[in-house]
């Protein structure tokens, strides 16, 4: 049996209470790419599935890029664990190659592609929310990104309807990434090795280098004040749009 910290599921809780997460009949679809964020998190809804005085299920599903993935540690560990997983195959890295440039990345493409095939799987199989494993980390790293290289105030919401009527959950955008890691080390859970599930390092292709530079930064802001991401979650539902520049 997997042991979930205490304080991961408080939080886990805190925020589904906050933001309706898990609601009555909802059926869930958990993008899981096989890090530790998304192995973690099956865990947890399967957790919170069975102790929720309401009425809601869930499936795990990866979409393959068609890389040669092993997803075989992945669906005996889900096996013994009882979750319900499922593999997309796709020619996402195919399609790929003929289609990015020469030194450009391979990510932003990818992610369209992904979220094409989860949709589409999830309308077709009945689903009305699809989970991300997205954490507080990632939601900073958005931030920070949007504000220094699109000159945009967004990061990632707890909770949005996308165009199609889905409805998409982060359950973990209020968890620290060193929790997820800390309980996926601690279980001894089954981890996708990047160098064999990322089509990018595959393709060979720019890796995303404004993401590592981002994520530096931010390790030195907390590094210099310890208490930078509580300021920063606090931020983010503090915001006082009447104080930023707009015309009339």
């Amino acid at each position: 049996m997997i042991d979930l910290s205490k304080k991961l599921l408080r939080v886990v809780g805190q925020t589904n209470a906050k933001y309706k997460m898990f609601e009555e009949n909802d059926k869930i679809l958990l993008a899981l790419s096989g890090g530790k964020d998304s192995m973690t998190l099956a865990h947890l809804l399967k957790h919170f599935c069975s102790v929720s005085p309401l009425n809601w299920d869930f499936q795990a599903v990866t979409v393959s890029y068609g890389i040669g993935e092993n997803f075989v540690p992945i669906k005996e560990h889900f096996k013994e664990h009882e979750i319900p997983y499922e593999v997309i195959d796709t020619n996402i890295f195919e399609f790929g190659k003929e289609k990015i440039r020469e030194n450009t990345t391979f990510c932003s493409f990818c992610s369209r592609m992904r979220r094409g095939y989860l949709y589409s799987y999830a309308l077709k199989n009945g689903f009305n929310k699809i989970a991300i494993a997205h954490h507080l980390d990632d939601a900073a790293e958005s931030f920070f990104m949007n504000l220094t290289y699109n000159g945009a105030l967004r990061t990632l919401a707890p909770k949005y309807t996308a165009e199609n009527g889905l409805s998409v959950i982060r359950p973990l955008i209020l968890v620290r990434e060193r929790q997820l890691r800390d309980c996926a080390v601690k279980n001894e859970i089954p981890i996708m090795n990047e160098e064999e599930s990322c089509p990018a390092r595959t393709y060979g292709g720019k890796s995303p280098r404004a993401r590592a530079e981002t994520k530096d930064m931010l390790s030195n802001l907390e590094r210099e004040n310890p208490k930078f991401f509580i300021s920063l979650k606090s931020a983010f539902e503090n915001i006082h749009s009447d104080t930023f520049f707009k015309a009339y």
